[in-house]
């Protein structure tokens, strides 16, 4: 494990104090959980981005095509 030292202005230390006091969890396990979700966010677009580039529309417009044409059941109707 790591032990970094972390600069951020008052406001934002305060806020971010408040939000720890109401979720009652330490100020290390919610920046731990902040960088994970964005850790998590990148990486997932990265992902992807490169599946994307696999994707061909004309595959897809076979895959939709074999799809039967059928009425939505009564609990999927919006």
């Amino acid at each position: 494990m790591t032990t970094m030292s972390l600069r951020m202005p008052d406001y934002l230390k305060n806020a971010v104090n408040d939000v720890c006091l109401n979720e009652k969890i330490s100020l290390n396990q919610f920046i731990l959980n902040a960088l994970s979700e964005k850790v998590s966010a990148l990486q997932t677009l990265d992902i992807i981005e490169k599946r994307s580039k696999k994707a061909s529309k004309d595959a897809f417009l076979d895959a939709l095509a074999q799809v039967p044409s059928k009425e939505a059941m009564e609990n999927d109707k919006l």
